[in-house]
């Protein structure tokens, strides 16, 4: 299966980054089974930062390995899911010990509605509600180097803005 991580890199050798912020699934690799949304992820990034080159980097994940890494799955927004992305974003000391947790980004609309439930606006019944609506895309976190052995980098594709 192929699988694509936006950078401002060429990523030939994933590793595990501890990160300056509190991301959905923890510290970790992240990548995606859309080629659009690392695209847009790295294009948002080159914006940020005033860089006018980055890279989508293509990886094989090879999928029958999986079983063998302490794995978590979430095809869909659940409570779940919900709880365990708002625990990794607001608890400083939260810690899980999966090697691979697979589930749906939280793009920019999806944060508005995280925003809102954080603060009391809106109930977890709500918010699960509204983004059952939305069209999500997917995530793979690679969260130990024993993961990340599953990846064979084949190519990267330079972005310019």
């Amino acid at each position: 299966m192929k699988v694509y991580h936006g950078s401002l890199e060429c990523v030939i050798a994933p590793t595990i980054r501890e990160s300056n912020r509190t991301l959905d699934y923890g510290n970790g690799f992240y990548t995606t089974t859309s080629y659009e949304q690392a695209e847009e992820w790295v294009r948002r990034k080159m914006k940020d930062s005033h860089i006018t080159k980055g890279f989508v980097n293509e990886y094989e994940m090879d999928i029958d390995k999986l079983a063998s890494f302490k794995c978590l799955f979430f095809d869909s927004p659940t409570d779940e899911w919900i709880d365990f992305v708002m625990n990794n974003r607001l608890k400083k000391d939260f810690v899980h010990d999966y090697d691979v947790v697979y589930g749906p980004v939280a793009n920019d609309r999806v944060y508005t509605c995280f925003a809102l439930y954080e603060g009391g606006v809106m109930s977890k019944q709500n918010l699960l509600a509204e983004l059952k609506t939305y069209q999500l895309i997917d995530q793979y976190l690679f969260h130990t180097e024993r993961a990340l052995q599953i990846l064979t980098f084949i190519q990267a594709k330079e972005i310019r803005l």
